[in-house]
């Protein structure tokens, strides 16, 4: 009867935990389809809104800034109300706001609306990922649980290569409806997800919950949280940067036939799907998400060079060294793994929903210095020096940050 019962225990749980992982994996494959979908969709949507050919770059900026800005307001709501009122309420609620969001983009007819449009997508968007990776953790052992993640990052990044197709194939407004209505459809799919035990059993206690206070209630906390957000902006240089921006880079490179966009984000992200397997497969048998985040980053810093130092180069090299670029960034899955594991249940939504949408946000900064640096130095030039910066500090702060695979998670922040 003991054996019994125990067994459906072992049931229930391993039940739990595929439900739980296959709901983030979805979740993050719409978040990033949706995401990404601008970067895809920019010029031909943008020329439809009757903007010129030399406006596209900075009415592109603008709407991408909306968007990121978006996500960056998002992540603090977001990853509050997940340590306040529980992970899946925030899942839930995110889902319903971006699906909207994406469909009435599909009837956009000027780019102010455009860019608020995206704005409101952009705070949905940014509750998917850190509260998946959270949930994700807290029901895996935790000597599993880099698996886990890894499957979430791997299978969510396919979201990109789906977006590609869909975007080359269909009209920029129905891509953005059929994103919406993916967003709908996954609602169904929560329905078979609990709360993880470590947060049920914490939200039953008297302990401060979903405080931003609590990561900065002093410096150490304060600069563990910094150094956690600076390890991931090199991801988003090489994404919101390099890849969304490849056409105009094309041209600068001397290129006779001009990279189409879409293309560039299809290589890339398979790229990053490719880079996040093997780089969370790496930590798991290395046991260390440190060491794996160093070699990417050295392998970024490669693929940067060859990327940028390209003259002249045929379609199928660029895409070559798109392909290589997503690689190197796909250290993705161990960047949100660190940000969780680095903080105790009452602030780890607050952490991994805010830190990658802080990183994601940070685009608005990079790319408002990249806009001025390509002014000065050259479009090219321009992108070295801001990919230097970004690797260096990112570099920099991985050094402080503590090894934390295998760590045990179930503990509060006091």
């Amino acid at each position: 009867m003991k054996a019994s019962v125990s067994s459906r225990k072992t049931l229930n749980k391993d039940r739990l935990v595929f439900s739980s992982v296959l709901l983030a994996a979805l979740g993050y494959f719409v978040d990033i389809y949706d995401l990404i979908l601008f970067s895809i969709v920019r010029i031909k949507s943008l020329k439809s809104l009757g903007v010129s050919a030399e406006d596209l770059l900075p009415q592109g900026v603008l709407v991408l800034n909306a968007q990121m800005a978006g996500m960056l307001l998002g992540g603090i709501i977001w990853g509050v109300l997940g340590d306040k009122k529980g992970r899946l309420s925030v899942l839930y609620g995110s889902i319903i706001l971006y699906s909207m969001a994406n469909i009435a983009n599909g009837f956009v007819q000027d780019v102010p609306t455009y860019a608020l449009i995206r704005f409101i997508a952009g705070v949905g968007l940014a509750g998917e990922l850190g509260v998946g990776i959270t949930l994700v953790s807290e029901v895996m052992s935790k000597e599993t649980r880099g698996y886990g993640t890894m499957i979430v990052a791997t299978i969510g990044i396919l979201g990109a290569v789906f977006a590609a197709l869909i975007g080359d194939v269909f009209d920029w407004r129905v891509a953005y409806i059929l994103g919406g209505l993916m967003g709908f459809m996954l609602l169904l799919l929560r329905l078979s997800v609990y709360e993880s035990d470590m947060f049920a059993s914490l939200k039953s206690k008297q302990i401060k919950r979903g405080s931003l206070l609590l990561i900065f209630r002093s410096w150490s906390s304060t600069w563990k949280y910094l150094c956690c957000i600076l390890i991931g902006i090199p991801l988003w240089f090489v994404v919101g940067i390099l890849i969304t921006f490849s056409p105009e880079l094309g041209k600068a490179l001397g290129m006779k036939a001009v990279p189409d966009p879409g293309k560039a984000v299809l290589f890339a992200y398979i790229g990053l799907a490719v880079g996040d397997f093997v780089s969370g497969t790496l930590s798991q048998i290395l046991r260390s998400r440190k060491k794996v985040s160093l070699i990417f980053m050295g392998l970024m810093a490669l693929s940067i060079t060859l990327y940028l130092s390209n003259k002249e180069a045929s379609l199928s090299v660029f895409y070559a060294n798109c392909l290589a670029l997503g690689f190197s960034a796909g250290y993705w899955a161990i960047f949100v793994t660190i940000a969780a594991e680095q903080f105790g249940t009452n602030i780890r939504s607050t952490v991994a929903t805010t830190v990658p949408n802080f990183v994601r946000g940070s685009v608005v900064l990079v790319s408002y210095a990249f806009s001025q640096l390509k002014l000065i130095l050259g479009i090219v030039n321009g992108a070295f020096v801001i990919a230097g910066i970004c690797l260096f500090f990112a570099c920099f702060a991985l050094s402080f940050l503590k090894e934390t695979y295998a760590k045990d998670l179930d503990y509060a922040e006091v």
